[in-house]
């Protein structure tokens, strides 16, 4: 979710070739028969295509990525994505370079964004966000997470 503080609304180029790159991805007409999995695009863009069940509350974490954005979108079914600063969280799991995740323990307060088919969300490195939240219930997703470095 582009949203940030005054002063730091110019430090993303969201103009750039990367992030044309990732919306010419998400324009196709064949995403739904796609596979799971990853696909290199260009300018080190790439796609995970995933397919599960949402979650409860309590069975995911937030997180935040360092070296890339996310841009969520749903394919088939909708799920909340749940959003809140990095400011006062407290780590679950420390930083891995290699998978670029920290995990955070789920604050007392946070917001949510509902993603129906056909919807996105652009994540920056500042934003802590918790994908996959069932909306009434539990159902089978298709999303793609199109990652953008930063």
């Amino acid at each position: 979710m582009f949203s940030t503080k005054i002063g730091k609304e110019y430090k993303y180029d969201m103009t750039a070739p990367k992030f044309k790159t990732a919306f010419a991805f998400l324009k196709r007409d064949d995403l739904a028969s796609l596979p799971a999995g990853w696909i290199e695009l260009e300018n080190g863009v790439r796609a995970s295509v995933q397919r599960y069940t949402s979650f409860g509350e309590d069975e995911v974490y937030f997180e935040s990525h360092e070296k890339y954005f996310d841009v969520q979108y749903v394919i088939e079914g909708e799920e909340y994505c749940g959003v809140c600063s990095r400011d006062n969280l407290i780590v679950r799991t420390a930083y891995s370079d290699a998978d670029d995740i920290t995990f955070y323990e789920n604050p007392e307060v946070s917001g949510k964004v509902l993603l129906k088919a056909g919807d996105f969300i652009l994540l920056t490195p500042e934003d802590v966000h918790k994908p996959r939240l069932a909306v009434k219930e539990k159902i089978e997703i298709k999303k793609i997470v199109v990652k953008v470095p930063v």
